[in-house]
């Protein structure tokens, strides 16, 4: 009873040594080239030369039989005429013991048992001799009458002047081996017809075919494993030049823009090379300028912005003035001044705006890190904007979870991510309600904004974050939005680590959602909110989207 647990733990570790070997080829297969060009070719080496083999295998052992039976046809055609002669000249014919001891002393004359070349005889009466004096069969040994088959000896009886082989199988000291047997049929005096049978075995040829086989398979498995070496040999002189590409190609990628390929010769992998180097020659001078520019852009955005804020001080001041002197104008004038303030609203927002995306561009915007409820900051939001959206006929309806949803953000950005959102939903909801939804879980906590309204077209949700960018230019804007605040809803989201995607579709509205990680620098293992909503199809719920209506925004290092 305790060897069966042995067993068992045996059994267990021999499966998992399996399992184990076989993952480590499944990864071998998977991520190395050589590996899989080795084990294909030695596949495909094997099939050919399991084919060939096969092939020549049957040639040489049909030779073989041939030539034995060639053999077997001319000894037993000699030794047939030359009984029938003795049996024409015998005086041994006046009793039946004297026809059977003729007989015997021929059979015994005619058999041969030295080295490899075996001969059996056999004399059986022919199935139609009607004679009523019968003798035999008279066996040369142990060999004899029951391995004559039944279908030679018909046919014996049925041609008498032909001669008939066939091969079969006979055992022979406890071993079965084929043999050639060939029968042709003689007159006995008294006795009438009878068939006279030559027995070959073939165990010799058996034998050089056992030898010829084993030098196959063993010829066999060294052609395939010399096969083998020379496709892992050949292999390395092409993969080895390709995995130096790839990773000279990574670090690249990874921004070291001065690695370079060794050119060597002037074969294929050298054109590659002088190729793959002058590609990267010319994208590094592309990169260079498109940083040189942007930095000049970044520098003139600035630079541009810190310099309008004086006059526009100025302006703001003189524009206050007229506007609260409207009233001694008369009511043209009077409307220029209002239309002047509103404008000059719109322009210090637009000028606040620029002025956070230039900190942005420059790296030097930093976080205010709180741990906050973010049901705190919705309700903000919508207290805020909840005047705006019963102007536009819409109704603001918060979902929130009972729990406090907390998590590490700057609170001020935060909060101007919502406003930018919502108060898009409430622009472009066409007075239908905005749905704001907030949900957490272990590693993050998100809040959507869904409207109703126009929605976006396909592959918009991607573009909502460009600067500047309207999904409809001709709309007016009633809110007075710069066409910055996705933007940089979007910049504050990534300083977060966080998550900003979007999600729309033409007549069914649009849907926004913000994730944040809980704790700083912790990763968001999943949404706790769904982006795009769910429908019910034959009472199953399935989320409607599409990756040309999804606009995903992966988050980048945060700069703190």
């Amino acid at each position: 009873m305790g060897q069966q647990p042995g067993r068992r733990g045996l059994t267990r570790r021999a499966e998992s040594a399996v399992r184990h070997g076989w993952e480590q080829v499944r990864h071998l297969w998977r991520s190395s080239l050589g590996f899989r060009v080795v084990i294909v070719t030695m596949l495909l080496g094997v099939l050919v030369l399991g084919a060939v083999g096969t092939y020549l295998y049957g040639a040489i052992a049909q030779g073989l039989v041939d030539s034995r039976q060639k053999i077997a046809a001319e000894d037993s055609l000699r030794l047939a005429k030359d009984a029938q002669r003795q049996i024409l000249f015998t005086d041994q014919t006046e009793s039946i013991a004297q026809i059977t001891q003729f007989a015997t002393e021929l059979v015994k004359s005619y058999r041969q048992d030295a080295g490899n070349e075996r001969r059996y005889v056999v004399l059986a009466r022919t199935d139609n001799n009607t004679s009523p004096v019968s003798i035999g069969p008279i066996e040369s040994n142990e060999i004899g009458l029951r391995f004559i088959p039944q279908s030679l000896r018909q046919a014996v009886s049925e041609s008498p002047d032909r001669q008939h082989l066939q091969v079969a199988t006979i055992e022979e000291d406890g071993h079965e081996i084929s043999a050639v047997i060939v029968g042709q049929q003689v007159d006995l005096p008294l006795a009438r017809t009878y068939g006279l049978y030559f027995i070959y075995p073939m165990d010799r040829e058996q034998q050089i075919m056992g030898l010829i086989g084993q030098t196959f398979v063993l010829g066999a498995v060294a052609l395939v494993l010399l096969v083998g070496a020379i496709a892992f040999v050949v292999t390395r002189l092409i993969v080895d030049p390709v995995r130096r590409a790839a990773g000279i190609a990574e670090r690249f990628a990874e921004g070291n823009l001065g690695e370079r390929m060794h050119v060597k010769g002037e074969d294929d992998l050298s054109r590659l090379a002088s190729s793959f180097n002058a590609m990267a020659a010319s994208l590094q001078q592309q990169i260079a300028q498109l940083e040189n520019l942007s930095r000049v852009q970044q520098r003139f955005v600035s630079d541009v912005s810190h310099e309008l804020r004086t006059p526009l001080t100025t302006i703001r001041m003189a524009g206050d003035l007229i506007h609260d002197s409207r009233s001694d104008f008369d009511p043209a004038v009077a409307r220029s001044a209002e239309l002047l303030r509103g404008e000059l609203d719109r322009f210090e927002l637009l000028l606040a705006d620029l002025l956070e995306i230039s900190r942005f561009d420059a790296g030097v915007a930093v976080l205010e890190i709180e741990a906050t409820d973010l049901r705190v900051c919705v309700e903000h939001v919508v207290d805020a904007l909840r005047t705006l959206a019963e102007r536009k006929g819409s109704t603001l309806v918060v979902s929130q979870p009972d729990e406090r949803a907390a998590a590490d953000m700057d609170f001020r950005r935060i909060e101007r991510i919502l406003r930018n959102l919502v108060s898009n939903a409430i622009e472009h909801g066409d007075g239908h309600p905005i749905e704001i939804a907030v949900g957490q879980n272990d590693s993050a906590v998100a809040v959507t904004v869904r409207d109703h309204g126009i929605g976006l077209g396909p592959g918009e949700a991607a573009l909502v974050f460009t600067r500047f960018w309207r999904a409809d230019p001709a709309r007016a804007r009633t809110t007075g939005g710069t066409g910055l605040g996705l933007a940089i809803a979007l910049e504050d989201a990534r300083l977060h680590a966080g998550r900003l995607e979007a999600w729309g579709a033409p007549g069914e509205g649009s849907c926004f959602r913000l994730t944040l990680p809980r704790k700083v620098d912790s990763t968001i293992t999943s949404s706790p909110l769904p982006l795009a909503p769910l429908v019910e199809t034959d009472g199953v719920a399935a989320a409607t989207v599409s990756p040309a209506q999804v606009g995903t925004i992966a988050p980048r290092e945060p700069n703190r």
